[in-house]
């Protein structure tokens, strides 16, 4: 009969708790594989599509779409998108990093994919910014803690910087001051500031107070495209996201295990239960 498994031995090692608890965020590069990055890139070409067409057409869709330029866009609630995109809601190998930085009974928060091109966001500005409700939980006080665990899944190339790469300030989630003012307004870095450069299929997990932004776009003919999850703690109030689904959503599309993600009131008949 084989062992069990030392739980000190499985994912995130100690210097990966360490390294996120310090730095705010921890980078798992090539997380995913080339043949499941072509396969969600090949998922988002089609549901960008369909998504924009609604868009433009005006026909009512879950979630929201937001067309930026002629290919450059952004949809939020994707779960129902694609069955690749429900399939990373629970996907085990992340699992394992969420239930040990925020909680082992986690619940979905939100969703969204984004895809943006330098020729149509060369000039765009930074928009530096906190995650979660109430301006970034800053109404709790000073630091503020854990309570939304935001994954990144890279799904291009953005081993170079100048790619509209993710920005980070790293250890900014422990900081008792805001930023200067001037500084969140400079299009190139401020001091302390980083672009996160990874291949695709690698992954970002990120502390809410963690001060991030949109990088700018400096190499000619790249492009952005990657998706988000957000994760909270079970005790939390369900995101405006979990409204936007269906009955047969939550009813039939989801796995037991997926339904563990989400506040018993949302099924039909609603479950009594917790976490």
């Amino acid at each position: 009969m084989s062992e069990s498994p030392n739980p000190s031995a499985l994912p995130p090692s100690q210097a990966e708790r360490f390294f996120f608890d310090t730095n705010g965020y921890l980078v798992l590069e090539s997380f995913l594989t080339s043949e499941h990055v072509a396969g969600l890139n090949h998922a988002l070409d089609e549901v960008m599509a369909r998504r924009r067409q609604w868009q433009a057409d005006g026909t009512p869709h879950t979630g929201m779409t937001r067309i930026i330029g002629e290919q450059s866009t952004r949809i939020f609630y994707i779960l129902d998108d694609h069955p690749l995109f429900l399939e990373l809601l629970d996907w085990p190998p992340m699992m394992k990093y969420v239930h040990a930085l925020l909680n082992p009974k986690p619940h979905h928060h939100a969703s969204d994919a984004i895809v943006e091109v330098n020729s149509e966001l060369s000039h765009r500005l930074p928009g530096w910014h906190l995650d979660g409700h109430d301006n970034g939980y800053r109404n709790l006080g000073r630091p503020i803690p854990l309570l939304q665990l935001k994954l990144g899944y890279y799904l291009t190339d953005m081993r170079e910087a100048g790619q509209g790469n993710l920005t980070i300030v790293p250890g900014s989630h422990k900081s008792l001051v805001e930023p200067e003012p001037d500084d969140l307004k400079r299009r190139e870095l401020f001091p302390g500031a980083l672009e996160v450069c990874a291949p695709a299929g690698s992954a970002i997990l990120f502390h809410n107070a963690l001060w991030h932004t949109s990088g700018i776009f400096r190499k000619p003919d790249s492009q952005r495209v990657i998706l988000y999850y957000a994760y909270e703690h079970p005790w939390m109030l369900a995101s405006q996201e979990h409204w936007g689904y269906s009955k047969e959503f939550y009813n039939q599309r989801l796995s037991p295990q997926q339904r563990k993600l989400f506040h018993g009131f949302v099924f039909d008949p609603p479950e009594a239960r917790w976490g």
